[in-house]
């Protein structure tokens, strides 16, 4: 075993067994290489290991934080059905469960800023070109921030339907003004990958650069022009989900099974 693997394991022991609670900071790096004779680079090693499973995060003039590693898994089922609501618009398939209460943290905003090579690509514009953003961090009514929720709307969206740059957008929201600018019925198809986290979704998240995330892009394709007019990316760290998906039997997977015939 690597010595920063060992120096890992001995930590998340002192973690688990509650030497470290949530909350709880770890001892500087000095004392740790002074504690486990190694230098600084093996215990840095040992941190970004514990960092990945979700257990710490350093903070700047704080520390190396223990994270609360016994907050249950959200499971989410990714259903395939998009709903509507008369009072709010449309429902797609979420992190919430119903009737749940959700809050925002910090203030909704949207603001013009350049498009990332793969919202670029997704929308059909120029990398860096200024793109609206609709931006809000949300999560379950008194948990840290649980997703990060980026829509995007291409300038030729924007252009048709003006509203949907304003703080408002009405009822029925941004997807109803599309809609009605001649784009409707928009169809939606959902990318999930998995991948790191930039800084600014890191400190959003309250989560360390070295923690996976999921990346859940829902694309919006408009009927008029069949090109893809929005784009919302929900960003979920991967400690705090698991993906669950419920298998259904096609025909030929019936049971019982029909008797094989002799050939």
């Amino acid at each position: 075993m690597a010595r920063y693997d060992e120096v890992a394991r001995d930590l998340r022991e002192r973690i688990h067994t509650g030497e470290y609670p949530p909350g709880a900071t770890l001892p500087k790096y000095s004392d740790m290489t002074t504690t486990y004779g190694v230098g600084r680079g093996v215990v840095s090693q040992a941190i970004a290991v514990l960092e990945r499973e979700g257990l710490v995060r350093p903070i700047k003039r704080t520390g190396i934080v223990v994270l609360d590693w016994t907050r249950e898994r959200r499971r989410i089922t990714r259903g395939l059905l998009v709903a509507r609501d008369p009072h709010r618009g449309y429902i797609f398939p979420a992190a919430s469960r119903p009737d749940e209460p959700w809050q925002v943290h910090g203030r909704p905003f949207r603001e013009y800023v350049p498009a990332s090579a793969r919202i670029a690509e997704i929308l059909g514009v120029d990398a860096g070109l200024p793109t609206l953003r609709r931006r809000r961090v949300t999560s379950p009514e008194g948990e840290v921030p649980f997703q990060l929720v980026d829509t995007w709307i291409s300038p030729t969206a924007v252009r048709d339907a003006p509203q949907v740059a304003d703080p408002s957008t009405g009822p029925g929201g941004y997807i109803d003004r599309l809609e009605e600018a001649g784009h409707g019925p928009l169809a939606w198809t959902e990318h999930t990958r998995a991948r790191l986290p930039d800084r600014e979704e890191a400190r959003l998240l309250e989560i360390s650069p070295e923690m996976p995330v999921f990346e859940m892009a829902l694309l919006g394709t408009s009927a008029m022009t069949q090109e893809v007019i929005e784009v919302t990316v929900r960003v979920i760290p991967a400690d705090r989900v698991e993906m669950v998906s419920e298998l259904k039997r096609a025909s030929s997977a019936a049971w019982p099974t029909e008797p094989v015939q002799p050939g």
